[in-house]
């Protein structure tokens, strides 16, 4: 029997669920061998790495010119081992464009594809619905509401939950993570995240370090100020990104591990809109989320969103009300953010309204299991 899988993710959160995906296969099938394009989460679940992730996350169409050259060499990489090696199956994992031309290649080959994460159509671009319904077997969601969604467009999708239910817990106090940091337990601490890919954090962080700059002029008493380092990026990057040019005079920590403790830790975040607002939701964290892209980027998605949608955050969509405030394009400046960010850390009634919205939240994300759930899925169609 073939025990070759290809999996593939072009992203930090697609990297960590898919990890946990492969673990949860080679639970049920030891024998099985994966391959594929991640960063080093897949690399550390004993996925042979043919393409790192970080050289082609980019968001936006217009960014995506600039890449395009590691676009092809990914896409040239891996299509040489699907048709090599003819594994078993294909995992794919978020990151549409790129998956679903991979996935059409694999079509012909006669390969099975599992879509685990699958594209927000439902948000837009819905007419790469046609084009999953061609080259998929089968989906895992983890989004509630997704289910009904495909199937009634005639897909096989199945919820599975959202596999962060399965890793997104705190090990720690606030007072032990601030001792562990040699962080005074009285300072207040604040998490900036920019995202996880290089090109997003250099457009991002600067902009978020003159928050912190603005918010630390306004608030009494000191503040620290916590920057996770994503799976697909380097320290480098980071201080190259912005850090030491904005960054002087701040209290900036760089967190490379313990990111759950960290943001469990926080009184309060400023993020940039993904996967990131839940993880931030299940620890109970009060956040400002934005989104910002270039002009270019923004001009062209806006006649691709669903106009349906009122909302574009994913804890917002998910308890179908504003339970945080969301900030877009020209409205993300260092004085709003700062001004949402100063409400939601010294207003305690909003701050309560805030935290019974997140608990809503992880009330409707259902309960652990996710990546088991996947697994099953995804095994029976090595199976068939």
């Amino acid at each position: 029997m073939n025990n070759k899988v290809m999996i593939i993710a072009g992203e930090a959160s697609g990297d960590l669920h898919g990890a946990r995906l492969v673990s949860a296969m080679l639970e049920k099938r030891p024998e099985l061998t994966f391959c594929g394009m991640g960063g080093r989460e897949l690399a550390g679940a004993g996925v042979d790495i043919l393409f790192d992730a970080k050289k082609i996350a980019v968001v936006g169409i217009a960014e995506v010119f600039s890449h395009l050259p590691d676009i092809l060499a990914a896409r040239k990489i891996l299509r040489t081992r699907l048709r090599n090696e003819n594994p078993a199956l294909l995992v794919l994992i978020d990151f549409p464009d790129f998956n679903l031309m991979l996935a059409r290649y694999a079509k012909k080959l006669g390969i099975p594809v599992f879509y685990y994460i699958s594209p927000q159509v439902w948000a837009w671009r819905s007419g790469r619905v046609k084009s999953m319904k061609k080259l998929v077997d089968s989906i895992g969601v983890i989004l509630p509401f997704e289910e009904q969604f495909f199937r009634s467009r005639g897909l096989a999708a199945q919820y599975v939950g959202h596999p962060l239910l399965d890793s997104v817990h705190s090990n720690c106090s606030r007072d032990e993570f601030c001792i562990n940091n040699d962080i005074a337990p009285n300072h207040t601490l604040i998490g900036l995240m920019p995202g996880s890919r290089k090109k997003e954090v250099a457009g991002l962080l600067p902009i978020l370090l003159q928050t912190a700059r603005k918010i630390e002029q306004k608030a009494d008493g000191k503040m620290v100020f916590l920057l996770p380092v994503a799976s697909t990026l380097s320290i480098e990057e980071i201080r190259e990104g912005g850090l030491d040019e904005f960054g002087q005079g701040l209290d900036v920590r760089l967190i490379t591990t313990d990111r759950y403790e960290m943001m469990a830790a926080c009184d309060g975040a400023v993020v940039v809109s993904g996967t990131v607002t839940l993880e931030l939701a299940l620890l109970d964290t009060p956040m400002v989320v934005f989104y910002k892209v270039s002009p270019a980027t923004f001009r062209m998605g806006r006649w691709l969103v669903n106009k349906e949608l009122q909302y574009f955050s994913l804890v917002n969509l998910i308890a179908d009300a504003p339970v945080v405030q969301e900030l877009v394009q020209e409205e993300v400046t260092p004085e709003r953010l700062s001004e949402e960010l100063f409400t939601i850390l010294y207003d305690q009634e909003k701050r309560e309204t805030m935290l019974q919205g997140l608990a809503l939240v992880r009330e409707r994300m259902g309960t652990p299991g996710a990546s088991g759930k996947a697994a099953k899925i995804a095994l029976s169609l090595i199976a068939e």
